[in-house]
């Protein structure tokens, strides 16, 4: 099951990741406004950043081209970042952190349901002693 697999090789590195756009996608779902400028903004800004932030992988002379889901996330992490101010602008924001406690507890138990479900994948693949 590839998802599973996915999931049994997660490296720390990529799991917080998930778990920082688990926290965009909440908060775009708590706070979603259907405005195309905030959208397209985001979007350009993702193109601008997204292309200095992949020159900035690069040394030496010669052009190499990252792994299409590195590329994919050097483009998608400033969408997110640029929405997320956005969407969230207005709404008693302290940091990232929503004024609600609702919103906050809702985040944090589905990062926490997310890193469960990574753990038991891990757990599992240790249990068959598969590397």
């Amino acid at each position: 099951m590839p998802l599973l697999r996915y999931l049994q090789n997660l490296s720390t590195g990529r799991t917080i990741l998930w778990c920082y756009f688990i926290w965009w996608m909440l908060s775009v779902v708590n706070h979603f406004d259907a405005s195309p400028r905030i959208w397209l903004t985001s979007l350009g800004l993702s193109g601008i950043i997204g292309a200095a932030l992949l020159i900035s992988t690069q040394s030496g002379g010669r052009w190499v081209w990252p792994d299409r889901w590195v590329v994919f996330r050097l483009f998608l992490m400033p969408f997110c970042v640029s929405s997320f101010a956005a969407l969230v602008k207005s709404a008693d924001y302290v940091l990232v952190f929503p004024s609600s406690l609702r919103e906050n507890a809702m985040g944090a138990g589905l990062i926490t349901l997310f890193l469960l479900v990574v753990w038991a994948a891990k757990k599992a693949q240790a249990a068959k002693g598969m590397p």
